[in-house]
């Protein structure tokens, strides 16, 4: 079934549905984060994390294969969005459900689509904009194609920055420190405005070797560097003694992307043949040095020389083969990842008036991580009658490896055989029923195996568990697709569980809360999500989509397992008209409050108007005012046996941009 509009068109799929991007007007002066938030099914955080119809365990594929940054943790997933450009996105593709040839670990899957242009002759098109806070970006593409040959490339500079502010209180009980116990209060609070400076290049090479067979060759570059001045003021308090003091830090970070790809098609009498050979790395480092500014008690300036860096390099190989078949299609192919994540986390005491660094033994350590993916898959697509069906099973061999500098190297192993199931069936020309399942395992985030402690702030530590199991998702959805006239929705119910679950496990040791991992408990979550879509005419677009979900969680602490219920919920509203030159289009997204592992989050909003004039056949004019009502600040709390922690983190997105698009035809 398509869904056709003039500003954001969409395609539904038995596997995915593909909405169609590449004009909307947020997307020339905003980032990947920004189209991802302007598309229905999606909720996206003013932090960066990623929900879809509920679901937040998510995949980022760009161009349909996973790279080293968005495959990292989710801090650098969203840095990665946050300085991608929105102009260079054609369309975003949404699995709920993948199928089996797709690698899903373990969740939904976003799969951001580049724009390449083929079409003959040579094209261009430059673009930038400013915004208040001395932000801005230029970016220029272009694309040359002749005969047999097709080249496409873009530069951008980016000036970027956010505003962050944050408070957090813990107080602690340790039952375990004599008679009564012992407990105290800490809190931090801290407001930071981080510039990044964002330089990126990509080129691309097509080249048809025949009328069926092609080669094309990909590399891209991307360097963002930041110096924040980060100022958290600690107060700590234990029975009668007090202790306030500012910590200081000024970075600086950095971190830089390199990917390279091979490819090879051939499209023959309905058969289909791709081979890609790919490599992405991702390099970083975080200063961690900081200065305590000692206020009460009154003493002199403490120094520290800290700092972490990360290398992590993952190389692919896929093939995929697909026949077209008397009732329909049928494929499958081989994926071999082989991921190394390389970690260095050092911090020392400084002595101001030598220079001389202690080191401390807690926090200074080296590990890496070497993930191994081998995978086969086959799937099969049947027409028959009003009946549509796609099925597949994807074998895996997984292996893992952590080897610390010091220590024992702990090795695992898994297999696994996850099946996909997608049926569709027309009930008429303009209505069909769906259903489909996965089961998928999802790894362990590298940095969750560190086997040492890592600081991260005044307030806390993260400590890993090497020993950390996948966890195993599945996922059940049953839909409805109507269209009538100029109205067309879907409406859909899922259940998702989740085994050997992975969540956090917290102590409070020396008036520092410590963070690890851990497998245990399970998760379950069942609800309803809803779109419509009117397009009374050419002019006028709008559209609405939600959910409505229950969780369940049981998670260990102390005691024993703990368990937790709750409702939650999103909306996404979204309007368009286009009059002559002028194009207004409005996004508004409503998350509400729900539960996490021993506690809850709470509710975010935010509401992003549009603006975008064609002020020549080549020169546009666009407006962008994003969260116009400041709704991104969520606040949180966490009960466990020993502490109590409340919160909040506000990532001021509030920000207008104005820039031009210049086309050059």
């Amino acid at each position: 079934m398509v869904i056709a509009g003039k500003k954001e068109p969409v395609v539904k799929k038995i596997d995915k549905t593909v909405y169609n991007v590449s004009n909307i007007p947020r997307a020339a002066n905003g980032t990947a984060q920004d189209v991802l938030q302007s598309t229905p099914e999606i909720s996206v955080s003013a932090d960066g994390q990623i929900s879809v119809k509920g679901n937040s365990q998510v995949t980022v594929l760009v161009n349909g294969k996973p790279s080293a940054i968005t495959s990292g943790s989710s801090d650098e997933r969203t840095v990665a969005l946050q300085t991608m450009s929105g102009a260079d996105i054609a369309s975003i593709e949404v699995i709920t459900n993948p199928s089996a040839a797709y690698h899903a670990n373990g969740g939904a899957i976003l799969n951001i689509v580049l724009k390449r242009n083929r079409k003959p002759g040579a094209h261009a098109q430059v673009q930038g904009s400013t915004s208040e806070q001395g932000l801005w970006n230029v970016g220029a593409s272009g694309d040359l194609s002749r005969d047999k040959l097709s080249v496409h490339g873009n530069l951008a500079l980016r000036h970027d920055g956010t505003l962050k502010v944050r408070q957090s209180a813990v107080d602690w009980n340790n039952p375990l420190s004599g008679q009564g116990g012992q407990g105290g209060q800490t809190r931090q609070t801290s407001e930071v405005f981080v510039r990044r400076t964002v330089e990126s290049a990509a080129l691309g090479i097509d080249y048809a070797l025949s009328e069926t067979d092609s080669l094309s060759l990909s590399a891209g570059h991307n360097q963002r560097h930041s110096r924040p001045l980060f100022d958290v003021l600690n107060e700590d308090r234990s029975g009668s003694a007090e202790t306030i003091y500012h910590r200081i830090s000024e970075g600086p970070n950095e971190q830089s992307d390199h990917s390279a790809s091979l490819s090879y098609s051939q499209q023959d009498r309905g058969t289909a043949l791709k081979a890609m050979l790919q490599h992405s790395a991702t390099l970083g480092l975080i200063d961690k040095s900081y200065s305590d500014v000692l206020v009460e008690p009154v003493r002199a300036t403490g120094y520290s020389h800290g700092a972490t860096r990360s290398a992590r390099r993952l190389s692919q190989a896929t093939v995929d083969w697909s026949r077209a078949s008397e009732h329909g299609q049928w494929g499958m192919g081989l994926d071999l990842q082989h991921k190394v994540d390389d970690i260095y986390n050092y911090q020392a005491a400084v002595d101001h008036s030598t220079g001389a660094e202690t080191p401390d033994p807690n926090t200074s350590n080296a590990y890496a991580v070497t993930t191994t993916l081998n995978a086969a898959y086959v799937t099969e697509q049947i027409r028959y009658g009003k009946w549509e069906a796609l099925l597949g099973g994807r074998a895996e061999q997984m292996a893992l490896r952590v080897s610390p500098a010091q220590g024992t190297i702990r090795t695992a192993h898994w297999r696994a055989f996850n099946p996909s199931l997608h049926l569709q069936y027309a009930v008429s020309d303009n209505a069909d029923l769906t259903l489909s399942y996965r089961r998928s395992l999802q790894m362990p985030d590298p940095r969750d195996l560190n086997p040492f402690s890592t600081y991260v702030d005044a307030q806390n530590l993260s400590s890993g568990n090497p020993g950390l199991k996948p966890q195993l998702l599945s996922s059940w959805e049953i839909g409805a697709n109507a269209e009538v006239q100029h109205l067309s929705g879907n409406v859909s119910t899922f259940y998702r569980t989740s085994r050997d679950t992975v969540t956090d496990a917290r102590s409070f040791a020396d008036k520092v809360l410590i963070t690890s991992k851990l497998n245990g408990g399970w998760a379950r979550s069942t609800g309803i999500t809803a779109s419509v879509d009117w397009t009374p005419d050419t002019k006028l677009r709008l559209g609405m989509d939600g959910g409505a979900y229950r969780v369940l969680l049981q998670t260990p602490d102390l005691p024993g397992l703990v368990r937790q219920d709750g409702i939650s919920g999103y909306v996404n509203l979204r309007a368009a008209y286009s009059v002559g030159d002028d194009d207004v289009s409005l996004d508004a997204h409503i998350q509400s409050s729900g539960i996490t592992p021993l506690g809850r989050y709470g509710a975010a909003s935010s509401l992003n108007l549009s603006w975008k004039r064609q002020l020549s056949k080549t020169l546009s004019l666009t407006v962008n005012a994003n969260d116009i009502f400041d709704g991104s600040k969520r606040s949180y709390r966490t009960d466990a046996s020993t502490f109590r922690q409340a919160g909040f983190d506000h990532f001021v997105a509030r920000r207008i941009y104005v820039g031009l698009v210049k086309k050059i035809e």
